[in-house]
């Protein structure tokens, strides 16, 4: 628990992920054999660095943000979108402006309700939403030496709800680096010795395009890929079930399917849980699944690839929320499966 609540407080936005890099690093050295890194922040552990068959299983490190886009005049900041970040839960949140000498902090500002037309209210839009800084004007703000193209996180952190409920910004999906360096850790303290290369990756910019997940695949050239994110909890107002499918906190890890998801190994995945009975729902994904799947999944000739999602409510806010027993069954999950794989496994349909 102290490495998860260090680990999600650190601010590591996309395309500056290396603090938070260096938490999980640390964390991990223990359990692997040896680090690979790659030029935009990637990281991997691997276990068995040698063998030939080489599986993955991946989160991702990045959290969205905003960028200093426009400094007005009077000294009030637009913003830029930084992945997805949502606008409407913009105004009144406190901000963190990283600059080359630190953290300036800043507020999203919003017109008091007594000021607001009743007739025609405006909704804040990227357009309109503005961080404060207490400056009086543009020369100002820069003399605090922020500029257009500082990064801007919001500060809110880790805390529990009702003794089984896990609050903060960011757990899509630094609860996917959580959970699979805990993989890592219990094959490490149950002496497990895996007959394939394992590769603990967890990868840079997927907040933008599944990026950092393009690159690794090539890199490491897995034969097998499963890769684990979040997923809607559609139980809360205003999600329509017809349309997204029916999942709750609490329930269980959410497998999926989808184009991109490897029948067989999926298979594998689902028939483990039954066997070691770890509860599980499933979700139906039109075309992509809009994860590092995906990237996997499509790389280097096609990998077989799967997906293990962790349901959460409130996504893409900075009060992102899982339940307890969920993390612990994805962990239990992707553990198990890895015992059940065998070296040089294809799963293929044409054996």
């Amino acid at each position: 628990m102290d490495f998860l609540e260090t680990y999600l407080n650190n601010a590591s936005p996309t395309g500056y992920e290396w603090e938070g890099q260096k938490i999980w690093m640390d964390y991990l050295k223990p359990y692997v054999d040896e680090f690979i890194t790659d030029t935009y922040g990637t990281a991997v552990g691997v276990i068995n660095p040698d063998a030939k068959y080489k599986v993955v299983i991946e989160g991702h490190a990045d959290e969205i943000s905003w960028y200093v886009n426009y400094i007005s005049d009077n000294g009030l900041i637009y913003v830029v979108r930084n992945g997805g970040s949502d606008h409407q839960i913009a105004p009144s949140k406190v901000v963190n402006i990283h600059t080359k000498n630190g953290i300036v902090k800043g507020v999203f500002g919003w017109p008091a309700i007594h000021t607001r037309s009743k007739a025609k209210e405006e909704a804040p839009k990227p357009n309109n939403i503005c961080i404060d800084v207490g400056a009086k004007d543009k020369d100002e703000v820069e003399k605090m030496d922020i500029h257009v193209g500082c990064v801007i996180t919001y500060p809110d952190e880790f805390h529990i709800l009702n003794k089984d409920k896990f609050v903060c910004r960011a757990l899509d999906n630094r609860m996917g680096g959580f959970m699979i360096a805990e993989v890592a850790r219990l094959l490490k303290e149950n002496k497990i010795e895996l007959p394939f290369g394992l590769y603990i990756t967890n990868s840079v910019q997927e907040e933008i395009g599944l990026r950092g997940a393009e690159m690794i695949s090539q890199t490491i050239k897995p034969n097998v890929a499963i890769v684990t994110d979040v997923t809607h909890d559609t139980t809360t107002p205003m999600i329509d079930q017809k349309t997204q499918g029916f999942v709750e906190i609490g329930l269980g890890p959410v497998i999926a399917y989808a184009p991109a998801v490897q029948q067989k190994l999926r298979d594998l995945i689902t028939e483990t849980a039954e066997a070691n009975k770890i509860p599980f729902q499933r979700a139906a994904l039109s075309r992509a699944t809009g994860t590092d799947t995906d990237a996997f999944a499509y790389s280097n000739g096609g990998v077989p690839s799967a997906l293990i999602s962790l349901p959460l409510r409130y996504m893409h806010t900075t009060v992102e929320m899982v339940h307890r027993d969920d993390v612990e069954n994805v962990i239990k999950m992707i553990y198990e499966t890895l015992l059940k794989i065998e070296e040089g496994e294809t799963f293929s349909y044409f054996k």
